[in-house]
């Protein structure tokens, strides 16, 4: 427990700590195994209302005060035990986010009390094989067809927890004529005709949770799955789902990082070396100790960006990239190590920190890579410079400088 976190915030963690701790870690090497769904972890972040945390009271959650703060800590606490249940989880919230930030109230009541109930899994559908980091270079096309339907043509990438979800928040070009209001979102269900999955990926890492090619063959939608009832505001919003979004992201490779160090640090004073534990060496000690200050350095970014999006500060574009591109690092650098803690042994797959490693890295890259954050980050700095002007005084204008040599 936090020594910040007020009682809300300790009963989330506490929730989650005891799913993960009680179901998630046994099951663990099993599904990275298999690479299938594991249903039964599903059921119990179910049973434990886990799925609530970040949806509206009105809508059939238990949204309190601070919602996407205890959003993050859920996904910490079970990225601590299994970074790719991490990511199953709060894949749901990316999927359900366009949802509460655009739909009407209609599609609100519709969809969301399923989600918050465990009763149906939903997934995000943005990117697609020419467009990946270029959220705006879809090709997806969302046709009308006349009576105020469309009709949805395309494949779409990278879909997680594709084939699992029951609904999928889908943006499509419903105006390629336009710039700024190109894109439109619709909600499409599994079951709807045209809808199928494509390629099932085989993954480096995160193998419990699927990634597929979700593919759409004229499936038609009307008015009523039109994301606001509005065209032309898709882009508006994925990205204010993303800004949402990536603070668990965050906390997924926060986690991550926290769970490899958390086993580092009980290997190192077992393993014996030259008559003593290897956590006696000072080498192996800067280790660690480098370890947790980065770790807790992410933790404090990723819950400040939070409170912010819970207190609806505007500009948080910038802090939530920062706290994605800062902890997902943390957690390649943090697991890194961890290996190497672990020697040879680390290699191997009978010991649960290759794994860890293997998770940490695409979360450098999924819901915009870690190089488009910087870029995110940057000009939300220039976008800031204005209030910096009062520093020019003190800034000699170039032709008055003098150079030597």
């Amino acid at each position: 427990m936090s020594a910040l976190d007020t009682a809300e915030n300790a009963m989330w963690r506490q929730k989650a700590r005891d799913v993960a701790e009680k179901v998630v870690r046994p099951l663990s090497k099993k599904y990275d195994d298999l690479q299938e769904y594991p249903w039964e972890i599903r059921d119990a972040l179910a049973a434990a209302g886990l799925m609530k945390v970040w949806i509206p009271k009105e809508y059939g959650g238990e949204a309190g005060e601070t919602p996407v703060l205890n959003l993050c800590i859920v996904v910490e606490e079970i990225s601590k035990a299994d970074p790719a249940i991490g990511v199953l989880f709060a894949v749901n919230a990316l999927g359900s986010f366009p949802i509460l930030v655009g739909g009407t109230e209609e599609q609100k009541q519709r969809f969301l009390p399923r989600i918050a109930s465990g009763e149906k899994l939903v997934a995000f559908c943005l990117s697609e094989k020419t467009a990946g980091s270029d959220a705006q270079g879809l090709k997806v096309r969302a046709v009308a067809s006349g009576e105020g339907k469309w009709k949805i043509h395309g494949e779409k990438k990278w879909t997680t927890n594709g084939g699992a979800a029951d609904f999928y928040t889908v943006f499509a070009v419903t105006d390629p004529e336009s710039r700024s209001r190109r894109i439109s979102a619709f909600i499409v269900e599994k079951d709807m005709p045209g809808f199928s999955i494509g390629k099932v990926e085989d993954k480096m890492g995160i193998r419990a949770v699927p990634v597929v090619e979700t593919v759409f063959d004229g499936v038609e939608v009307g008015e009523d799955r039109l994301l606001g009832g509005k065209l032309g505001q898709g882009f508006k919003h994925a990205m204010m789902t993303l800004d949402r979004a990536r603070p668990g992201v965050a906390a997924q490779g926060m986690g991550c990082a926290q769970g490899a160090l958390d086993l580092a640090t009980v290997y190192a004073q077992r393993r014996q070396q030259f008559g003593q534990s290897i956590a006696s060496f000072q080498m192996v000690q800067k280790m660690l100790a480098d370890m947790a200050t980065q770790t807790e350095a992410a933790r404090q970014l990723v819950y400040s960006c939070a409170r912010m999006l819970d207190a609806g500060l505007p500009n948080t574009s910038k802090v939530a990239a920062m706290a994605k591109l800062f902890s997902t690092d943390v957690a390649m650098k943090v697991t890194t190590d961890a290996v190497q803690i672990f020697g040879g042994y680390g290699f191997m797959r009978d010991y649960p920190i290759e794994k860890f490693m293997r998770d940490a890295k695409i979360t450098q890259i999924y819901e915009g890579t870690n190089q488009v954050q910087r870029i995110v980050v940057a000009r939300g700095i220039l976008k800031e410079a204005e209030a910096l002007t009062h520093l020019s005084a003190y800034i000699p204008e170039e032709d008055q400088m003098v150079y030597e040599g």
